[in-house]
């Protein structure tokens, strides 16, 4: 009876172990992720940029983390790039400013199943970060990713590099501090018409995306610009609190010429595959239609002080609204985890109406 159970029992715990380890397995839809973009994506590099203003270091920022601490996102809990990586079945790629320090202090680090690069106040074109003094623009973010395809052709050889990074998702989200500079600089206006604007940050980025392309890069994930006139940083200089249609129309603008770009690159590089995100469509839909995705305020921020919570920034003194889950917006001008969650959703199975020519679930598919 004995032997029997001890029998039993081993046979059951390599039947669980098998298919513990085989389930885990299933749910890894791509070798990593590699994050490039702004503060909706950063998870603490800006922590470790010593002159930079924009950093989410202090509370409220964090509050429902699983730590219930500040890291660094700019968020009350988990940003976009947290809840892609889940949907991935991969650990959170890490920031690459804390792995360039691990490295530094000789601890070993990896950068196999992703890297984020992605900076708070960063641009496609550097100095949009002049309000928050420093930021790691789009350009370094790729010389960054370049020293990392270098360390890790040394590691594992082209070849297997290469079939890796081919079923790696790179991650983008990029342009709305450029539109925020825009509108701050009368510089910048006298110089171009928004359409021109729009079309020299479209041009800019494919430049980025090309170089990205060069050293592995077959899978893109690229986010457009929201509705950024209906953040309640615009909102609270309005004396109505309505939407900053100028920053609409340019944000539109851009995401058009954005999708045109990424088709005539598609044609021109027959082994690239991407998606597009209308994060600026998703967005609306919650502010269009709040109670029906649970929310009841959409025109102001959660934390902060002044006009809709949104001329001081989320300090430790600022008001913090008690439901998190009913505010669209988080800060003055990032969403709340409840709004990301729902964006997240969409980009990743979304119906065509927010994701072209596919979405992300089957770009991994590919």
């Amino acid at each position: 009876m004995g032997n029997s159970f001890h029998s039993l029992f081993l046979c059951f715990f390599i039947f669980f172990f098998s298919f513990g380890f085989s389930s885990s397995e299933a749910q890894k839809k791509a070798p990593a992720v590699y994050v490039f973009g702004d503060s909706l994506f950063d998870v603490g590099n800006n922590n470790y940029l010593s002159l930079s203003l924009a950093k989410a270091i202090l509370p409220y920022y964090g509050i429902d983390f699983p730590t219930k601490k500040p890291t660094g996102r700019f968020s009350n809990g988990k940003n976009a790039a947290d809840l892609i990586a889940e949907k991935v079945g991969l650990p959170i790629s890490p920031a690459y400013l804390s792995l360039v320090l691990k490295a530094n202090h000789h601890k070993n680090v990896s950068y196999l199943e992703g890297v984020n690069f992605a900076s708070g106040g960063a641009g496609i074109f550097d100095g949009t970060d002049d309000t928050s003094k420093q930021s790691i623009p789009l350009t370094k973010q790729v010389d960054f990713y370049s020293k990392v395809h270098e360390q890790l052709t040394q590691q594992i050889g082209a070849s297997t590099l290469q079939k890796r990074l081919s079923k790696s998702i790179f991650l983008v989200v990029i342009g709305s501090n450029d539109i925020f500079g825009y509108f701050g600089s009368n510089v910048t206006q006298n110089k171009s018409t928004p359409q021109q604007f729009a079309d020299s940050m479209a041009s800019s980025l494919k430049v980025h995306l090309q170089r990205l392309y060069n050293n592995g890069a077959r899978k893109f994930e690229i986010v457009g610009v929201a509705a950024l006139g209906c953040c309640p940083a615009y909102r609270a200089k309005n004396k109505k609190t309505e939407c900053f249609s100028e920053a609409n129309l340019l944000a539109a603008k851009y995401d058009e010429v954005l999708q045109s770009m990424l088709k005539e690159w598609q044609s021109e590089k027959k082994d690239l595959s991407y998606s597009y995100f209308d994060t600026y469509a998703a967005l609306q839909d919650l502010i269009q239609s709040p109670s029906s995705y649970g929310f009841a305020n959409v025109k102001g921020a959660c934390c902060g002080l002044g006009e809709l919570n949104a001329q001081i920034p989320c300090l430790p003194i600022s008001n913090i609204c008690s439901n998190r889950k009913d505010h669209v917006f988080w800060d003055a001008v990032h969403p709340s985890e409840a709004a990301i969650r729902i964006v997240v959703d969409r980009l990743f199975s979304g119906h065509p109406k927010y994701t072209s020519p596919i979405n992300m679930e089957q770009l991994l598919a590919i």
